[in-house]
């Protein structure tokens, strides 16, 4: 990837094939729903399961470097214009395609749901903001469904490439991290759990708190 891509209005179909081509050159396989306009483009068969997988485009917005995602959506209905959102249990992914970055990501459905519109920032911003921001870098692609596979026999929440700080607990079921580390990157890590993951932080090397889905 690398390459600046430009395309005519069809930016939803462009950004599906490119999602399904970057997941077939992970050795994916890639299926694709017979019948249109339904809550998913594609199904990624990860192991035994079968994950729906909502595509959009991404577009680079505020001196380029943030990618703005719209995953909202409207249609006509008989009362009216409807303004629609995600929930967290009609998908289990949301891949966005980046044509001018030629780059694609992959976020967890709890980072999305309720939301008609996210940003994931592709440089730190200038007063040092760690919370409460989504960096692009930790929901790259190949690292996602990396982590993806590494995880199927378990919880299938994907939350992009970890941190390299943050290190497996020992019983493989969660993460254990500094707190000097969860300080710096409250937002990523609240987003963690609340996608399915637990996290231990640490103090001095002894344990400090638990951080726990709902």
């Amino acid at each position: 990837m690398g390459t600046c891509v430009r395309v005519g209005p069809n930016k939803g179909g462009v950004a599906e094939i490119e999602i399904a081509a970057a997941a077939v050159r992970l050795g994916v396989a890639v299926l694709k729903p017979l019948t249109e306009h339904g809550r998913y483009d594609l199904a990624f068969e990860i192991g035994p399961r079968l994950l729906r997988v909502q595509c959009k485009w991404g577009s680079l917005a505020r001196g380029r470097s943030v990618i703005t995602v719209r995953t909202g959506g409207s249609r006509c209905t008989p009362n009216g214009h409807v303004r629609s959102s995600y929930a967290e249990d009609e998908i289990d992914l949301l891949a966005v395609y980046c044509g001018e970055l030629d780059r694609c990501y992959l976020l967890p459905p709890g980072l999305v749901a309720g939301r008609r519109e996210i940003a994931l920032r592709l440089t730190p911003p200038r007063n040092s903001q760690r919370a409460c921001i989504n960096l692009a870098d930790d929901y790259e692609f190949n690292g996602a469904v990396a982590q993806l596979g590494e995880r199927v026999a378990g919880s299938h929440e994907v939350r992009g490439s970890s941190p390299l700080s943050s290190t497996s607990a020992a019983s493989g079921s969660g993460l254990v991290l500094g707190a000097h580390e969860f300080r710096e990157r409250f937002g990523y890590y609240m987003e963690q759990a609340g996608a399915g993951e637990e996290i231990l932080i640490r103090r001095h090397g002894r344990p400090l708190a638990r951080l726990s889905p709902p």
